[in-house]
C-alpha cells in the first residue's frame, strides 16, 4: 500500500559522518533506532547516481553536500522506511563528454535506478538521451534549458524558464521599452531561453532587433569588441544578460570599463546570476551597480532558517544558495518515490538485448525494470520542501514568484518588488495574497525606487543615437517650386548645402523640444549634378534601405509608404483640395431689382395693396375727412395709404378701430415682405459674385476640362483613379506656373479649369491670389505632412509628442507667418457659400401672411357692413315707398347714397352740443346751422358709387 507523501522532517538526531569523496553513508542512527523496535526492519539498498562538477563550488560541491544532508535528515525522520539510497557519485570534470561518460558508467556498470545531475544544461543535453533509452530518471536541480524536456525521463527539479521570461517582459512593459537586446552564451543554457524570451517580449509590444551571442570561450578582448559594437551600432540601450556567473562577470567588468554602465543604460540579468550574486567577487558586484535582476523567491520559513543555521555551523566559509535548496528537495523527492515503488519493485536491469557484456557500445546497456513505476511516482509527488512547494508538473518544478532586485553599492542587492503569475508586479507579497481578485499589473508604480546605472533615479528611455561619431542623417527633397516649404541651395564656395523652409524650421523647433539632445545633418536627395534624385516615394524608400535615418520635408503620410517606414504625427492640415477660379455673376442689367421676388409674388403683393386700400377706404369713408372728397381724390388717397405703409410714411389718420385692426396686420405683412426683399436683393448683388466656375469633379469630367497637379505629387495617381486622362493632366511646379495655367484656360490647350493639391499648397496659393480663386468641395482625405523614420524607431513617439507641443503653442504661428505669410485680407475659403442661381422669393414662402391679412380684412369689412346696415335700416328700408314697388337695384342705390353721407353720429363730427332732429314718416329732417349747411353743400361730393342726379345733400 502506498505511503502518504506528506512528510514532516525533524532536525534532531545523531550527526552523520559525511564522506566528501563520494563514499557510502553510515546510517548509524537507523541501526540504533531499528534495534529498539519490537520487530526488525529489512533494509533495501537502492543505487542512485550523482553526476556533479567538483570544481564548481557554487552549484556542484554545494549541491552534493545538500543531497547528503537531505538523505540523512529524511531517514532520521522516517526510520521505518525499507529502502535506503546508496549514492554513487561521479565527477564530470566540467566537460560534456565527461558528464556523458559518467552517466553511461552509472547506468551500464553500476545499474543505478536514477541519476541526480548533471549541473549544466549542456551536459544534461547528452545525458537525458541515455536516461530515456535505459528508462532511468534523470533529475537535475540546476539545468534550466527548455529543450531538455524532450525526454520523458528528464525531471527538472528547478524552476522552468517560462515564468522567468514573463517576469522580464513585465519589467520591459512597465517602463515602456520597445527594443531589447539579449546577450547570451552560445551553449544549451544560453540559447534555450531566447525563443521563450522573444515570444514574451512580443506579447508586450517589444521586439529584439539584435541578438548578441558570446562564446563561452571568448576572451576579454572579444567580449569588449562585441560590447563596443552594441554601444556604437545599436540604438537600443536595454540589455538582458543570460549567461553563467563566470561569463557574466567578464561582461559586466568590461562594460564598466568601456562606459556602458553609465546613465541611460538598462541591464537586466536572469536568475542564475542573481541567485549566486552573494557568492560573486565584490569588484564584479561593484561593476554591476544599477543592474536589475530576476531572483527566485524563497520564503524564509522556520525550516529554511534552521537549515541555514546548520549550514553556517558546518561550512563557515560557504554561503548557501537556492541551488543547494533545490538539491536538498530533489534528493528527498527521489527517496520518497523509491520508497513508494520499493515494496513490490524490481531494482534490476533487463539485459536480454545485450550483444556482449564487455561491449562498450551504447546499445548494450540494459533497461531498468523499475523505471516506469519510478517515473510515475516522481510525476505524482507533492510535498512542502525547503525551496517551496515541490510539484513536478510536466516533469518541471513550478515556480510562480520572483523577487525583483536592484544591485547597489555597499548592500550588494536591494529588493524593489515582486512578480507573481497571478498579480504581475507587486510591491508587497502580503498585499497581493490578501487581494487575490486583483488584476494583473505591469505598472512601474508597484516597484520601490530604483537606482539605475550612473546612480540615476530617473528611469532610462532605453535607447539613444549610437555614439559612432555619425549624426542623424536627415534626407531632404529638392523642390522645383513652392520653396517656402523646403528650399535647398548650395554654397558656391564650398558646395555645402543650405537647407531652409517651413518644414525645416518645424523640424528644428521639434528637436529642441525633445528631452535629450540629438545631433543631425541635412542631406539633400540629389545626384552629382545637384538635381533631384527621384520622387518622394524614392526618398522615403531610402530610409527603409538605411541610406537615411530620417526624412524631413513636405512628405505626405501615405498608407503605401507606411509599409516601409514609420511616420510621426502630422504637423500640417490634411486633405487634398480643388481650387477653381471665381466667376463674376453680378446682375448688371436695369431690371435686376425685380429678381428678388417671383412674378406671382409681385402680382399678389400689388393686388393686396389695392385690396387693403379699398378696405381702409370703406372703413373710414363715413367718419374720416381724409378719405372723403372727389372720387379721384378718394381713390388716390386709398392707394397712397396702402403703398405708403411699405416705408411707414402714411400721413392719413385711421379713426375706426376695425381699420386700425386691419392696418396692424397689414403693417406686419409689409414689414416681413420688405425685409425679405432687401435681404434677397443684397444677396443677389453681393454674395453671388463668389460663385466658382466649377462646382464638382463630374462637371470637369463631363466637359473634358484640363486639371493641374503639383510636380512629383501623389495627386497624379489619385486623379488617374478618378477617371482623368493623361491628356487632361497638366503639371505645374510653382504658384506662378499655376496662375499662368489658369489664365490660359480658354486661350491655350495647356490651360486648366481646376487644380488639385494638398491643403498647405493651396492655402499658400490662395494667400497670393485670393481675389481670383477659391477652394471647393470635395476634400480628399489625407494625413498631412509628417517626418519619416525607420520602422520601429524609438524617436517616433518622442518626436510626435514634441510636434504636439510645437503645434499647440505660439511657435507654429510664428513659423507660418515667417515662411507662408498671412492671408488676413482674404476670405476664408471654407466660409464661401455656393449660392443657387434661383434665389428669388416665391409666393409659397408668404402665402400664410397674405392669408392672415386677407381674412382679417374681410372680417373687419363684414363687421362694418353689418353695423352699417343695422344702424341705417330705417333709412334704407323707408316706408314712403311700397316694398313691392321698389326694386332691388333701387334699394342698393339708396344704400350707397346713405353710405356716401357723413356719419354725423361719429365722434369726429359731433359738436359740443347735441344737434336737434326730428323724424317724419318716411323722411328724416335734420336741422343744422346755416354755416354748417353751407359747408356741407360746399364740400360734400357725390360718391363714386352713385350718379350725380341721385346725389342728395344733407
Amino acid at each position: 500500500m502506498k505511503k502518504s507523501t506528506t512528510i514532516f522532517f525533524s532536525l534532531h538526531g545523531i550527526l552523520l559522518l559525511v564522506c566528501l569523496g563520494g563514499g557510502p553513508i553510515l546510517f548509524l542512527s537507523s541501526l540504533v533506532t531499528g534495534a529498539q523496535n519490537s520487530s526488525k526492519v529489512v533494509l533495501v539498498s537502492v543505487k542512485v547516481g550523482v553526476v556533479v562538477d567538483y570544481d564548481h563550488r557554487l552549484v556542484g560541491t554545494m549541491g552534493l553536500r545538500c543531497i547528503r544532508m537531505a538523505l540523512a535528515d529524511f531517514y532520521v525522520s522516517n526510520p521505518n522506511y525499507n529502502t535506503r539510497l546508496a549514492l554513487h557519485t561521479r565527477d564530470s570534470n566540467s566537460d560534456v563528454v565527461g558528464a556523458a561518460a559518467a552517466a553511461l558508467d552509472l547506468i551500464r556498470n553500476v545499474e543505478v535506478q536514477a541519476i541526480i545531475g548533471p549541473i549544466t544544461s549542456t551536459q544534461a543535453n547528452f545525458v537525458v538521451d541515455l536516461g530515456e533509452k535505459a528508462k532511468v530518471p534523470i533529475i537535475s536541480y540546476s539545468a534550466t534549458s527548455p529543450t531538455l524536456t524532450r525526454s520523458s525521463y528528464f525531471f527538472r527539479a528547478t524552476e522552468n524558464q517560462e515564468s522567468q521570461v514573463k517576469a522580464i517582459a513585465s519589467l520591459v512593459e512597465a517602463f515602456g521599452w520597445k527594443k531589447v537586446v539579449p546577450i547570451y552564451s552560445n551553449d544549451e543554457y544560453g540559447e534555450g531561453l531566447i525563443p521563450l524570451l522573444t515570444d514574451a517580449l512580443l506579447e508586450v509590444n517589444a521586439h529584439v532587433p539584435y541578438r548578441s551571442v558570446i562564446p563561452m570561450s571568448a576572451s576579454v578582448d572579444e567580449i569588449g569588441e562585441e560590447l563596443h559594437n552594441l554601444m556604437t551600432k545599436q540604438t537600443t540601450r536595454v540589455f538582458i544578460v543570460h549567461t553563467n556567473v563566470s561569463l557574466g562577470s567578464l561582461i559586466f567588468t568590461k562594460a564598466k570599463e568601456i562606459g556602458m554602465m553609465k546613465q541611460g543604460y538598462v541591464w537586466i540579468v536572469t536568475n542564475v546570476m542573481t541567485n549566486l550574486i552573494g557568492s560573486m567577487n565584490s569588484s564584479v558586484v561593484h561593476s554591476m551597480n544599477g543592474v536589475l535582476g530576476i531572483k527566485t523567491y524563497v520564503q524564509e520559513s522556520k525550516g529554511v532558517r534552521d537549515f541555514r543555521a546548520r549550514w553556517k555551523r558546518e561550512f563557515r566559509n560557504e554561503e548557501l544558495n537556492i541551488f543547494g535548496l533545490w538539491a536538498y528537495d530533489a534528493a528527498q523527492a527521489l527517496a520518497v518515490a523509491i520508497e513508494e515503488v520499493g515494496h513490490n519493485g524490481n531494482f534490476g536491469f533487463d539485459r536480454s538485448n545485450n550483444a556482449s557484456a564487455n561491449s562498450t557500445d551504447l546499445e548494450t546497456f540494459g533497461v531498468s525494470l523499475n523505471g516506469p513505476k519510478l517515473h510515475e511516482a516522481l510525476s505524482e509527488l507533492r510535498f512542502k520542501g525547503l525551496a517551496g512547494n515541490f510539484s513536478l508538473v510536466n516533469r518541471e518544478l513550478q515556480s510562480s514568484t520572483y523577487q525583483i532586485i536592484n544591485v547597489v553599492n555597499g548592500d550588494g542587492e536591494n529588493g524593489v518588488g515582486f512578480w507573481t503569475s497571478e498579480n504581475g508586479l507587486v510591491r508587497n507579497l502580503r498585499n497581493s495574497t490578501r487581494t487575490t481578485s486583483a488584476k494583473y499589473s505591469t505598472s512601474k508604480e508597484n516597484l520601490d525606487p530604483i537606482m539605475w546605472p550612473g546612480e540615476s533615479r530617473y528611469f532610462p528611455k532605453g535607447w539613444e543615437i549610437p555614439v559612432n561619431g555619425k549624426k542623424l542623417r536627415v534626407g531632404v527633397p529638392l523642390r522645383g517650386g513652392f520653396k517656402e516649404f523646403v528650399d535647398v541651395t548650395f554654397n558656391p564656395s564650398n558646395n555645402t548645402p543650405i537647407v531652409t523652409g517651413y518644414c525645416i524650421e518645424i523640424f528644428k523647433a521639434v528637436m529642441k523640444k525633445l528631452p535629450y539632445s540629438v545631433d543631425y545633418e541635412f542631406i539633400p536627395f540629389v545626384n552629382s549634378s545637384h538635381e533631384s534624385n527621384g520622387t518622394y516615394d524614392d526618398l522615403v524608400y531610402q530610409v527603409y534601405l538605411g541610406n537615411f535615418d530620417a526624412v524631413v520635408g513636405d512628405t505626405t503620410i501615405r498608407a503605401n509608404r507606411s509599409l516601409y517606414v514609420d511616420f510621426t504625427l502630422p504637423y500640417t492640415e490634411s486633405g487634398v483640395q480643388m481650387i477653381v477660379p471665381i466667376k463674376d455673376k453680378r446682375n448688371k442689367n436695369a431690371w435686376a431689382f425685380l429678381k428678388p421676388l417671383t412674378w406671382d409674388l409681385w402680382v399678389t403683393s400689388a393686388c393686396f395693396f389695392v385690396f387693403i386700400g379699398f378696405v381702409i377706404w370703406v372703413l373710414e369713408h363715413r367718419i374720416n375727412e381724409d378719405f372723403r372728397g372727389p372720387p379721384l381724390h378718394q381713390i388716390g388717397t386709398s392707394l397712397w395709404f396702402s403703398f405708403s405703409t411699405m416705408v411707414f410714411a402714411h400721413r392719413e389718420r385711421v379713426i375706426s378701430n376695425l381699420a386700425r385692426f386691419v392696418v396692424i396686420i397689414w403693417v406686419f405683412v409689409v414689414l416681413i415682405l420688405t425685409r425679405s426683399y432687401t435681404a434677397s436683393l443684397t444677396s443677389l448683388l453681393t454674395v453671388q459674385q463668389l460663385q466658382p466656375t466649377v462646382t464638382n469633379i463630374n462637371q470637369l469630367l463631363k466637359n473634358g476640362d484640363n486639371v493641374g497637379y503639383l510636380e512629383a505629387s501623389f495627386v497624379y495617381g489619385m486623379l488617374k483613379s478618378l477617371g482623368f486622362k493623361d491628356s487632361q493632366l497638366k503639371m505645374y511646379k510653382s504658384p506662378k506656373e499655376l496662375e499662368n495655367a489658369f489664365a490660359n484656360y480658354k486661350s491655350s490647350h495647356e490651360g486648366i479649369a481646376a487644380a488639385f493639391d494638398e491643403t498647405p499648397y493651396m492655402r499658400l496659393f490662395l494667400g497670393r491670389y485670393c481675389s481670383k480663386y477659391t477652394m471647393v468641395e470635395p476634400t480628399f482625405k489625407t494625413d498631412g505632412f509628417g517626418f519619416v523614420f525607420p520602422r520601429g524607431s524609438p524617436l517616433v513617439p518622442d518626436v510626435s509628442r514634441a510636434i504636439l507641443e510645437v503645434t499647440e503653442g505660439e511657435t507654429l504661428k510664428k513659423i507660418e507667418k515667417d515662411w507662408l505669410g498671412t492671408t488676413t485680407n482674404c476670405s476664408d475659403p471654407n466660409t464661401l457659400q455656393l449660392i443657387s442661381s434661383n434665389i428669388s422669393l416665391g409666393l409659397e414662402s408668404f402665402w400664410g401672411l397674405f392669408l392672415i391679412s386677407g381674412i382679417s380684412s374681410l372680417f373687419a369689412l363684414a363687421v362694418h357692413v353689418a353695423i352699417f346696415v343695422y344702424g341705417e335700416r330705417h333709412i334704407i328700408f323707408s316706408s314712403n315707398t311700397q316694398a313691392h314697388e321698389v326694386s332691388i337695384r333701387e334699394r342698393i342705390h339708396q344704400m350707397f347714397r346713405v353710405f356716401d353721407q357723413k356719419d354725423l353720429t361719429s365722434h369726429t363730427f359731433k359738436k359740443s352740443c347735441e344737434l336737434p332732429h326730428r323724424r317724419t314718416s318716411g323722411t328724416v329732417h335734420v336741422e343744422v346751422p346755416l354755416e354748417e349747411e353751407a359747408i356741407a353743400n360746399t364740400n360734400s361730393q357725390p360718391s363714386p358709387f352713385t350718379s350725380s342726379s341721385n346725389h342728395t345733400d344733407i
